[in-house]
């Protein structure tokens, strides 16, 4: 077993060869599952004994001593005798029956895992052979994953972030299902700017790239760290058992603590207060696009009729009459039953702090798309009875090809629910469609593109403020300023007003190419010119022919 210190590069091969071990055995979208609980039961043993030689030689004690002061002072580090490397290591039988039941005794002790190591299943035989199981046990045991082994004690986050996003590209479109590529993630923090301080959500936490981006953000803020971890209290529910078991794993090897909840959010969302829901300083996420029959309740109670030859067939419900939530959240409308989106996003508005801001990532239907979607977008634009409207600080188009689970394009809105009073009634459209890095499976935003949208949308909104209170006309000369061709314009309220709330990007900004302007006496001219050598080489033509007695 190696003694020296692994790099991440070696760290992050070293992790991702184990996916090799289990191909051709079970899908690529379930290696994830078994190698990252594998990763944790190894990093738990190895830093237990890192514990146990610590508290030897500060207290002069045996090993059996030190293990019992780790179990009474040190309770989330103490690893039972069951659970322990060295003994499941020498297992031959009944292997994944041992994983499954070291798992179940770690968490009995400690309750900020329960039920995420245990969702994932290593005794099933038919899978997970016993031989596959040695293979794999005996590839993790070739080095230790505590401190005093990494370069820095934060490294094994990075390497497990690192094996997600393998993970997703290796598992193609199910990959969108629990990860969003880091480009994008990093692209929302920085436009939202979490503080030190704040408390963030995200309401479709995935793996949980968001909220560990968030934090680190904040971290590198002067005040960004507390108590050796980042100034910010995290939240986040999921829905899919296994991405909230790997999304708590992951907050949990970057020494995060977070606030993590599995359910429906749309129908019962975990974070409340008594029967209202908690409002935070900072909300993001990733929504599924356009996700289907998104209120369970009338989908488990569907309606049926018989029709004049006897057929019985399911009548649809229709959820702008029949959807009652009991937490007022879609006061701006309901969204369609074949398109979730703005539920998610009223979701999140209403789960913002009065001060806060939030980015969202949505298809870009979102923003054009008529009917129920096009009242909702009015609402927020404009205020609908008590509910205030100009939320929507930013527009920001993506590239095409960034998400695994699509090809299309998505677009962030960012909202504000306090604007500055420049920005108000204004929206800043940004056209980011055309700076990304051109990749085999995925494009993917450089750091130069983050750079790019950041800065603009930053130096925008600052010239804004700086001016002040302006004129209709100099507001008007102040916004041509601002504006950088064919990707930034800020648009306000009576230009969006005029065209119907619709706020898709291409009505905004021009981003076609110029077409040369055409000299119609020199294409005349041209033609001529074409017309004489044509008559010119029939007549040559006629004159060989004639030559052979055609």
């Amino acid at each position: 077993m190696s003694a020296e210190k692994l790099t991440l590069e070696k760290l992050e091969t070293w992790l991702w060869d184990s996916a090799d071990i289990m191909r051709g055995s079970i899908d690529s979208s379930d290696f994830k599952n078994y190698i990252f609980g594998l990763i944790f039961l190894k990093r738990l043993n190895d830093v237990f004994l890192e514990r146990i030689n610590q508290e030897m030689e500060k207290e002069g004690c045996s090993k059996e001593e030190a293990i019992a002061i780790i179990e009474e002072d040190y309770a989330n580090e103490f690893v039972p005798v069951d659970a322990r490397w060295d003994n499941i290591i020498k297992k031959t039988e009944n292997i994944g029956e041992s994983i499954d039941e070291a798992f179940a005794e770690i968490e009995a002790q400690n309750t900020e895992l329960e039920r995420v190591l245990t969702a994932i299943k290593f005794g099933d035989k038919e899978r997970l052979s016993n031989d596959l199981l040695q293979r794999l046990l005996r590839h993790f045991n070739k080095h230790k994953l505590g401190n005093n082994n990494l370069y820095k004690a934060d490294m094994l986050g990075d390497a497990y972030e690192y094996l997600i996003a393998q993970f997703a590209d290796d598992a193609g479109k199910k990959g969108g299902e629990f990860y969003t590529p880091h480009g994008v993630v990093e692209l929302i923090v920085k436009l939202i700017d979490p503080q030190p301080g704040h408390e963030i959500y995200d309401p479709t936490f995935g793996c949980g790239g968001m909220l560990v981006e968030s934090a680190r953000h904040i971290a590198e803020k002067p005040n960004g760290m507390r108590f050796g971890k980042p100034n910010c209290v995290l939240y986040g529910q999921e829905r899919n058992l296994g991405t909230w078991a790997i999304g708590k794993l992951n907050l949990f090897l970057h020494n995060m603590t977070a606030k993590l909840e599995r359910g429906d959010t749309l129908v019962d969302p975990k974070h409340k207060d008594g029967n209202s829901i908690l409002s935070f300083d900072r909300v993001i996420a990733n929504p599924p696009f356009s996700a289907l029959d998104w209120w369970t309740p009338l989908e488990a109670n569907k309606q049926t009729k018989t029709d004049k030859n006897g057929n019985v067939k399911e009548v649809a419900p229709k959820y702008n009459k029949e959807l009652k939530d009991p937490y007022g959240r879609f006061s701006y409308g309901i969204a369609p039953r074949k398109k979730a989106d703005f539920a998610f996003v009223q979701h999140m508005v209403a789960s913002l702090k009065e001060d806060g801001r939030m980015g969202v990532v949505v298809p870009h239907g979102v923003l054009f798309r008529e009917g129920d979607e096009g009242k909702i977008r009015k609402g927020m634009l404009k205020g609908i009875n008590d509910f205030k409207g100009d939320l929507i600080e930013g527009i920001i188009g993506l590239p095409t090809g960034l998400f695994y689970n699509t090809g299309i394009a998505a677009t962030i809105i960012l909202i504000n629910k306090n604007k500055p009073t420049a920005l108000k009634n204004k929206i800043v459209f940004i056209d980011a469609s055309e700076g990304f890095e051109e990749g085999k499976n995925q494009n993917k935003l450089r750091d130069t593109d983050i750079t790019t949208i950041t800065s603009r949308f930053s130096k925008a909104v600052e010239q804004l403020v700086e001016a002040g209170e302006q004129t209709q006309e100099k507001t008007k000369s102040l916004l041509q300023q601002v504006e950088v061709e064919k990707y930034l314009r800020v648009v306000e309220m009576e230009e969006i007003e005029q065209n119907d709330f619709n706020l898709n990007i291409n009505r905004y900004i021009d981003n076609s190419e110029e077409e040369a302007l055409v000299n119609i006496t020199d294409v005349l001219t041209s033609i001529k010119q074409i017309d004489q050598e044509l008559n010119e080489v029939d007549a040559k033509l006629s004159k060989y022919l004639t030559v052979v007695g055609i």
